[in-house]
């Protein structure tokens, strides 16, 4: 099961880094919550299920690492 270690953002896109290396990017026009979030509350995330997910309590969004898999 691929698990998330860090999440990061460039102006566009959400980047999250896995445990076994890989990086999955994807835009954050799939995302409306977070296109629309200010920097601070994208920042304002923490690890879920061990890493299975990500949550930014703020905004109340949660994506799991499977789910970008899936999209990316």
């Amino acid at each position: 099961m691929p698990i998330a270690t860090d999440v990061s953002f460039t102006e566009d896109s959400l980047c999250v880094i896995l445990s076994d290396g890989r990086e999955i990017t994807v835009p954050l026009e799939w995302f409306p919550r977070l296109r629309d979030a200010t920097d601070q509350q994208r920042k304002n995330w923490r690890l879920i299920g061990s890493g299975i997910g990500v949550h930014w309590e703020s905004i109340d969004e949660d994506i799991s690492v499977e789910s970008l898999l899936a999209l990316s």
